[in-house]
C-alpha cells in the first residue's frame, strides 16, 4: 500500500514538472518557434475556441518569424482575429499569414525572467500538494492500523526524497529558460 501511495506521489510530480514545460514552451525567447502559438484559438466552423494548429500548420520562417498556412483558405480572417487577440501583428501574403517576432528588449526579457520564475513557483507549490496529500494517506493508513508508526515514518522519509528531487527537477527547467531567455 505505502509503495502505491509513493508511486502514485511520483507520477503526480512529473505531470507537474511535465506541465511546467509544456507552459514554458508557450513563453518567447528571441527565436521563434512554433510553441508560442500553442494557446492561441480561432472560431472555426461555429466553435469558438478552436486552437489554432487544427486549422493551419504552423512553422518557421526564421530565427525571428513564423508562417501559419491555413489548411481552408476561407480560415483566413478568423486566423487572423486570433491573432490579434493574442496580441500578435499578421501579415498576410496571399494564403499565407507571417508573424514577426522581433527580439524582445532587456526589459521584456526581464519580464518574462519573472513569469518563469512564477510558473516555477506554481509548479513547486503543486508538487507540495502532492506531498501533503501522500502524506495523509500515509498517515491515514496508521488510523487504520495498516502500517506500523516506524513504516509511517520511513514512508514520509520516501515522499520527502521524492519531493526534493522534483523541486531540484523545477529549479533546473527554470534556470535553463531563464538562461535561454537572457541569451541575445
Amino acid at each position: 500500500m505505502l509503495n502505491e501511495i509513493k508511486q502514485d506521489a511520483q507520477a503526480r510530480m512529473a505531470k507537474s514538472i511535465d506541465a511546467l514545460r509544456q507552459i514554458l514552451t508557450t513563453i518567447r525567447t528571441g527565436r521563434a518557434s512554433p510553441a508560442l502559438l500553442d494557446r492561441i484559438t480561432v472560431n472555426a466552423y461555429g466553435n469558438p475556441s478552436t486552437p489554432l494548429q487544427q486549422v493551419a500548420s504552423i512553422s518557421n520562417a526564421d530565427a525571428h518569424s513564423l508562417l501559419v498556412t491555413p489548411f481552408d483558405k476561407s480560415m483566413i480572417k478568423e486566423i487572423e482575429k486570433g491573432l490579434y487577440n493574442a496580441e500578435l501583428t499578421p501579415n498576410t501574403i496571399g494564403t499565407t499569414i507571417r508573424i514577426n517576432l522581433p527580439p524582445p528588449t532587456e526589459e521584456r526579457r526581464r519580464e518574462l525572467g519573472k513569469q518563469v520564475q512564477k510558473e516555477g513557483e506554481d509548479a513547486k507549490v503543486a508538487v507540495r500538494n502532492i506531498r501533503r496529500d501522500a502524506n495523509q494517506s500515509v498517515k491515514d493508513l496508521l488510523k487504520s492500523k495498516e502500517l506500523s508508526e516506524d513504516d509511517v515514518r520511513r514512508g514520509e522519509d520516501d515522499i520527502q526524497k521524492l519531493t526534493d528531487k522534483a523541486i531540484k527537477d523545477i529549479d533546473e527547467v527554470v534556470k535553463k529558460k531563464e538562461a535561454e531567455l537572457m541569451a541575445v
